[in-house]
């Protein structure tokens, strides 16, 4: 932390932050975090109490986190789309103080709570006198987990630095992604231009208007942007570098990106709020092979699914036994396919569609339907089947209306020539609203 603290020093000139048309240098970050650690001596915050903050990326946000990680203290941030309900969150990892910003992320109320939890992870960390980050997961399969991190190792990635480059943090802050995006950023001495509206629109518009020549995103909002032909309006030729994760990308996707920016280098990224995010290198035949791995992390794969091992590691679940293994490694539950050094992840185990026995992967069936004409986007999901154990199901967005009798038998017809028979949907069904949610990912249900 006081090394990043000591490179905004030397940098103090520089542009830090676009917040709402405002700019932000590094002399401003660091005069920020110096009010509010007079803030939170005035307020009586004390090492190490655990605060939630409610809130969205804004300088004063970050400069708040820098503040509480020099006071040991637990962070939890919580987005207005946050996976978990705060009460839920608090009974998890507790709540010393609730601080909330406003829509601005200037200003902001500080309320004292006082409600802690016995947690033995929290006790490791506070004897440790670290700083601790509280993220939560998807919650897909039940109650969302309270996943510990010590502070001072998630920011140790950081203190090689690399070359300045001015982008936009657009996974939410309360993702590990968006932590290791705005980290990232700021500590190579770059631009973080927020942009609090994530449509498709505000983030071209920011894209023309800024020149970001980065923008770390997902499949589901590429495909997004794509059928709504917002980069025929706006100018994104400054974009040099584009990376994509969270999910499966559909080379068809992938594809008609490279023809719309081919200037632009697309990389895939990887990394879960277990491990952290490895380094990663995509192969440059414009395919979705990459290498994965860097400094701090190993993989292996075991029976097609990747293991991960990393130094950068949670201390744990809060509410939940920990998934690592006795030697370090954790189960990603990313089913792969492997060729020499490069990996190709095929999709999360969990949202395998067992027909007949047959393992049908919903990225490959979305891929081919993503190829058809008038299709806008399509999630590819199981349902229940008394006899086949499940059946294939596409629920599709179109860019303009058809009848669904057309649609069905214009889909089958297509995936017939692409796909063998038990991957070809049973059922189709027009989507009237977005197949993905309010984290640009897509939901498949």
């Amino acid at each position: 932390m006081e090394i990043l603290l000591e490179r905004f020093t030397s940098a103090s000139e520089k542009l830090a932050f676009v917040h709402e048309g405002v700019s932000y240098s590094y002399g401003d970050v660091l005069r920020l975090v110096d009010e509010f650690s007079e803030t939170l001596r005035f307020l009586k915050i004390e090492k190490g109490q655990t605060v939630v903050v409610v809130c969205d990326y804004s300088p004063e946000v970050f400069c708040l986190f820098l503040s509480l990680a020099k006071m040991n203290c637990i962070i939890v941030p919580l987005s207005n789309t946050a996976v978990v309900e705060e009460n839920d969150l608090m009974e998890i990892c507790g709540c010393d103080w609730r601080i909330e910003f406003d829509s601005s992320g200037r200003e902001f109320e500080a309320e004292y709570i006082g409600f802690s939890v016995d947690n033995q992870l929290l006790r490791d960390i506070h004897r440790r006198e670290h700083p601790g980050l509280v993220l939560f997961s998807s919650g897909s399969t039940g109650m969302p987990k309270g996943i510990l991190h010590d502070f001072r190792t998630v920011a140790a990635k950081f203190e090689k630095q690399r070359p300045p480059i001015i982008a936009i943090p657009f996974l939410l802050i309360d993702h590990f992604g968006g932590i290791n995006t705005i980290l990232s950023i700021l500590s190579s001495l770059g631009t973080a231009v927020t942009v609090a509206d994530r449509s498709v629109e505000k983030i071209c518009r920011a894209i023309e208007k800024y020149r970001i020549e980065l923008l770390p995103t997902t499949p589901s909002f590429l495909t997004l942007m794509l059928a709504s032909g917002a980069h025929k309006s706006y100018d994104l030729s400054s974009l040099n570098r584009v990376t994509y994760g969270t999910e499966v990308m559909p080379q068809a996707t992938l594809d008609r990106m490279h023809k719309i920016l081919p200037n632009a280098k697309f990389s895939q990224t990887y990394g879960l709020s277990e491990v952290g995010v490895l380094h990663s290198q995509s192969r440059n035949d414009g395919s979705l092979w990459m290498r994965i791995g860097g400094d701090g992390f190993q993989t292996k794969v075991v029976d097609g699914i990747l293991w991960i091992k990393s130094q950068y590691a949670m201390l744990g679940y809060l509410n939940a036994p920990s998934e690592f293994d006795s030697d370090g490694w954790f189960n990603t539950q990313d089913q792969v396919e492997v060729d020499g050094d490069y990996f190709k992840i095929l999709g999360r185990v969990t949202d395998l569609i067992n027909v007949g026995g047959q393992k049908v992967y919903p990225s490959e069936v979305e891929n081919i339907i993503l190829q058809m004409e008038n299709i806008e986007d399509v999630a590819v999901f199981g349902e229940p089947h008394k006899l086949l154990g499940s059946i294939v199901v596409a629920k599709i967005s179109l860019n303009s209306p058809e009848s669904l009798g057309k649609l069905k038998i214009r889909v089958r017809s297509f995936c017939k020539s692409h796909l063998l028979p038990y991957k070809i949907p049973s059922r189709i069904v027009v989507s009237e609203t977005a197949l993905y949610n309010e984290r640009q990912k897509k939901v498949r249900r």
